[in-house]
């Protein structure tokens, strides 16, 4: 169940989370792409799906705290859902 909350968020928010980490400088262009493409090849192959703040961090292209500071912008701007 939760996979498939990861999976909402993500197709809801995972463009905007990408580009707000490259707004700030946290990320390039590029390693924005090569992250959403991995995340569709998981998705595509049935792999488990990982958000794209997971994705960015495991591969070192951001810090947890760059991931929580994204976050926080998306909740600031409303796009976030409360809980």
């Amino acid at each position: 169940m939760g996979n498939d909350i990861d999976k909402e968020l993500s197709e809801k928010y995972c463009p905007r989370f990408a580009k707000i980490a490259v707004d700030k400088g946290f990320i390039t262009v590029q390693q924005a792409k090569e992250a959403l493409a991995e995340q569709m090849d998981d998705n595509l192959s049935n792999k488990p799906h990982r958000l794209i703040g997971r994705i960015l961090l495991e591969k070192g292209w951001l810090t947890a705290l760059q991931v929580e500071t994204v976050l926080n912008d998306l909740f600031k701007q409303g796009k976030y859902p409360q809980t």
